[in-house]
């Protein structure tokens, strides 16, 4: 990743206001990039894209992925180099309770995107994220490829699997020589692991129930202690995603196709386990109980393999679990200590520049 590829490059970034997407915001800005974002209202559950006053940073249009009519009119009147496409349903607990905006967002999002994308002339490059979660989940232990197959047994999982066939048959209709396709752009997914960070509220996500659980001065509730994830902090898959569109565009067609972004094999942890060590760091003394009545199932075991990334893309994790914790753990409590959330946000993007040696 060259900070000077991304300086003064126009940028479009669905889903801008959400966790991730409010973090990459913040990020590209600081860059030096004109960042165009189009997403829902922030949600006033999920506050972090208002706490970060990103509003005098980028363009901000709120609008729907599901609208084609308007996404068209922002994406070519900002005329964008770069796509980012992140806006998404995120939550599979939601997923079984509203399905159809599920996949209305998850999956028609990205083909109102994808087929607005092909009548853009100045886009160079479009990466397509999804998640860890679109592939079809047997069980066991062996990190999932790239080429290993799509599936998911909840809405949430199924949709960006969807999603993610519906970026393959776009690529090969209309985004290669082959097709005679006359869009410019080069097309990528990226399938990043579980994401931790300061600034997630989002309702059953690991974290954010902890720091609920300490403001409210209440027991934290776990509903599956045993399952492991492939942990990783914000900014780990979300240089992965710059790093993809950059090589996009430079460099070409060697980076179309499907991307894993996750942690080293180690950091693929249990539940409890990051709870017991984030609440050492946090602060939180009060233990946890076990209550998955009211959930449905969710898979025990999911591993990303990301040698690809690591050898074609030279992008390789650089931040331990345990660091990430403890970063994640700091940003919260500067934030209840009535910190600037802003100051704390760019401190840390500045800690893992230096870290991953951006220049």
């Amino acid at each position: 990743m060259n900070r000077a590829f991304w300086n003064g490059r126009r940028v479009f970034l669905t889903g801008h206001t959400g966790f991730k997407g409010s973090w990459l915001a913040l990020w590209l800005s600081s860059l030096g990039s004109e960042v165009t974002g189009y997403a829902r209202a922030p949600l006033e559950t999920q506050p972090l894209y208002d706490l970060l006053k990103l509003d005098g940073r980028i363009t901000s249009v709120i609008g729907d992925v599901k609208d084609r009519a308007s996404l068209e009119t922002v994406i070519k009147d900002a005329s964008p180099e770069i796509v980012i496409h992140m806006a998404a349903q995120p939550l599979v607990q939601l997923s079984y309770e509203d399905p159809v905006d599920t996949y209305s967002t998850n999956v028609m999002g990205t083909v109102h995107l994808l087929d607005v994308v092909r009548s853009v002339p100045s886009v160079r490059s479009t990466v397509i994220v999804t998640t860890d979660k679109c592939y079809q989940n047997n069980e066991w232990i062996w990190p999932y490829r790239e080429a290993d197959r799509l599936g998911g047994d909840d809405p949430y999982s199924n949709s960006k699997a969807c999603a993610e066939l519906v970026t393959h048959a776009f690529i090969k209709s209309y985004f290669t020589r082959d097709a005679g396709a006359a869009a410019t752009s080069l097309i990528a997914s990226a399938r990043a692991g579980n994401v931790i960070g300061g600034g997630d509220w989002a309702e059953n996500r690991l974290i954010p129930d902890v720091v609920r659980a300490k403001q409210n001065a209440e027991k934290l509730v776990l509903r599956n202690p045993h399952a492991t994830r492939p942990w990783q902090f914000v900014l780990e898959p979300l240089r992965g995603y710059l790093a993809l569109a950059e090589a996009l565009s430079e460099v070409g067609t060697d980076f179309v196709g499907g991307w894993n972004f996750g942690p080293v094999e180690k950091d693929s942890q249990s539940v409890e386990w990051v709870v017991r060590r984030f609440c050492e760091r946090f602060d939180y003394a009060d233990g946890f109980a076990i209550d998955a009545g009211g959930f449905h199932p969710e898979k025990q075991i999911l591993r990303l393999d990301i040698s690809k990334a690591a050898h074609k893309l030279n992008w390789r994790p650089a931040m331990p679990l345990s660091e990430a914790l403890r970063f994640t753990a700091d940003w919260y409590a500067a934030h209840l200590s009535a910190e600037d959330d802003i100051e704390t946000s760019l401190r840390q993007i500045a800690e893992y520049e230096t870290l991953v040696g951006i220049g």
